[in-house]
């Protein structure tokens, strides 16, 4: 049998300047016809910045879909056809003011495949290089630094809650976990 799925229709309901909503109609192998909402999303970029003590800066500000301050690791939209690792290295400039000496590709998410195409591509960074942080005008973040430790505390209580962060942060834990029962 084929798992094929076709795409029937697409009914634009919204284009906006960071996502546009769509209403695809689909066929699945079975025959059975379906519609489906999605928010169309370019894709974005989020990195782990590390100091040389092994802290972690993380970025608390509003996220006005949840009505709340959240704590999460540095991250930002694609901009059309940008590369996710120079979208990266802006937002750890932007949004902490450090530059990383070294950039390493940890892992890509979708982190609400259900209705959304956004993919994230997460890194993280070493030899931070002390640079000027440069917000957006309607961003306002304050800059946290916590061990892995207290991150894994914080995840475990509840207190970081977004989605990217604790995909990103875990991973970490596991390859250092990794890393430890190899030597």
């Amino acid at each position: 049998m084929s798992k094929e799925v076709k795409k029937l229709d697409r009914q634009q309901v919204f284009k906006g300047r960071i996502l546009d909503v769509v209403i695809d109609s689909i066929t699945f192998p079975n025959g059975q016809e379906a519609k489906r909402e999605m928010v169309i999303h370019h894709g974005a970029a989020a990195i782990v910045p590390f100091d040389n003590e092994g802290n972690i800066y993380l970025v608390e500000q509003y996220r006005h879909p949840v009505g709340d301050y959240i704590l999460e690791i540095p991250a930002g939209t694609l901009e059309p056809g940008e590369d996710p690792k120079v979208c990266a290295e802006r937002e750890l400039e932007e949004e902490i003011g450090y530059k990383a000496g070294n950039i390493q590709h940890l892992m890509d998410i979708y982190p609400a495949v259900g209705f959304s195409t956004e993919r994230i591509a997460i890194y993280t960074a070493h030899d931070l290089i002390e640079s000027e942080q440069n917000l957006d005008e309607d961003e306002f973040v304050e800059v946290k630094k916590f061990s892995l430790d207290e991150i894994v505390e914080m995840i475990d209580n509840g207190q970081i809650l977004d989605s990217k962060s604790i995909c990103a942060l875990l991973k970490i834990v596991k390859d250092m976990k990794l890393e430890q029962d190899t030597l």
